[in-house]
């Protein structure tokens, strides 16, 4: 377990955001750290599932950064799929 930096936008946001997460995070973790900057500030709720996009690509729910091939501070979508 490390301290792993990435930035990360919320869907319907403006802001990135630099958020710490940890190595062995889950993707749904890392969703949580990224969209509590934003949810119920500028993004209203949602109760739909919350998916983490990088590079285009929909990362598995159980996936880690450094599984996934996350780089230190890559850009990180939280979205939340149709």
């Amino acid at each position: 377990m490390a301290p792993f930096p990435v930035q990360g936008i919320t869907e319907g946001d403006f802001v990135v955001v630099l958020v710490p997460v940890d190595t062995e995070d889950p993707m749904t973790t890392v969703a949580e750290k990224i969209a509590h900057h934003a949810v119920n500030r500028r993004v209203p709720e949602n109760d739909r599932p919350m998916v983490v996009r990088h590079n285009g690509r929909v990362l598995a729910a159980d996936t880690t950064v450094v599984d996934a091939g996350v780089a230190p501070l890559d850009v990180l979508e939280v979205v939340h799929p149709s």
